[in-house]
């Protein structure tokens, strides 16, 4: 069981080798900030955005190459293999799960109040985990792979340090990231099971019929409409810092002096931009709804649709997870 688990663990690192690359560009596309009118500076002058307009994610992809190199491309490997590792344990040591039939982002086969079990577990483990990923992609700065804590210190405030469970309290991430699990793991799991039922030998595959199985394509398809958005709000709040108060911007503007000397992947490459730009501290988004509303405002609607074949390509795949 061990050298399963241990086998298991092995291709699941080795799979993160493969995504964490486009996982990469899909955070840093949806994160960018990319205003369409005019901004006003903090004297109250009106002057234009200057940072990068990328709206292709072969394109950020291509441009994260180009400025961070290959380090750059697989920014937020470490988080997203710890937080592997602990819901693959989780879910082979306490819900009794078999983990060779269990993907990176699929729920255990374990019932109803497994399942629920582990979806709750996995929104706690998650919350965190993601605040932490999307930070360590979307940051300027090089993070060593093994100084956790001196990476912990550029990517989270002293608040956040201090009090760990300010991360829960980012205005409306945890709703949002709530709803889109819920969806996916209720609503879409619950149609799956009726319409692509798994047989109870898991080597004879799958007993798929051609209708029900298109019905639930559409379905999938369809969900797009509300998952895509979520995931682009979900990845615009957990990149918004906790703060003491409102006024401080910055991790050496706050309470206590917390100045972190580190290099930025652009004093490294000799480039003189970062890979995107984003939104200013000192006017952060107040939860799901105004993050929508004002992503709609400022941006365009289109920019709750960002990747959204991404979206789509995943809840289709479910299918066969």
């Amino acid at each position: 069981m061990i050298l399963v688990i241990l086998l298991v663990l092995a291709s699941l690192a080795l799979s993160l080798l493969i995504t964490i690359p486009f996982t990469g560009a899909l955070v840093r596309l949806r994160a960018n900030y990319n205003p369409k009118g005019l901004q006003l500076d903090d004297e109250g002058n009106v002057e234009p955005h200057t940072g990068p307009v990328v709206t292709t994610f072969f394109g950020m992809l291509a441009r994260v190459k180009r400025i961070e190199g290959w380090a750059g491309l697989y920014k937020g490997l470490m988080p997203s293999l710890i937080e592997t590792a602990v819901l693959t344990l989780f879910a082979v040591f306490a819900l009794n799960a078999d983990p060779r039939y269990r993907g990176r982002t699929t729920p255990p086969e374990s019932g109803i109040i497994g399942t629920l079990v582990y979806a709750v577990f996995s929104i706690i483990l998650s919350m965190p985990a993601i605040i932490i990923s999307y930070r360590a992609v979307t940051t300027p700065y090089r993070l060593p792979y093994f100084r956790p804590m001196y990476s912990l210190r550029i990517l989270l405030t002293p608040t956040e340090r201090r009090r760990p469970w300010t991360l829960y309290l980012t205005p409306g991430l945890f709703f949002a990231q709530f709803l889109h699990s819920a969806y996916a793991i209720i609503v879409l799991r619950t149609v799956r099971r009726f319409l692509v039922p798994t047989t109870p030998d898991a080597n004879a595959g799958f007993e798929i019929h051609p209708v029900k199985f298109t019905i639930y394509a559409a379905i999938a398809i369809l969900s797009t409409a509300i998952l895509c958005p979520l995931e682009v709000i979900v990845t615009k709040l957990a990149i918004q810092r906790n703060h003491a108060a409102a006024e401080y911007n910055s991790v050496e503007q706050e309470v206590e002096p917390d100045a972190v000397s580190s290099e930025e992947y652009s004093e490294y490459s000799g480039a003189e931009e970062d890979v995107i730009g984003l939104r200013h501290e000192k006017d952060p988004y107040l939860g799901l709804i105004d993050c929508a509303r004002r992503v709609s405002q400022e941006e365009g609607w289109q920019a709750l649709y960002r990747v959204w074949w991404f979206s789509m390509l995943v809840g289709v795949g479910s299918a066969f997870a």
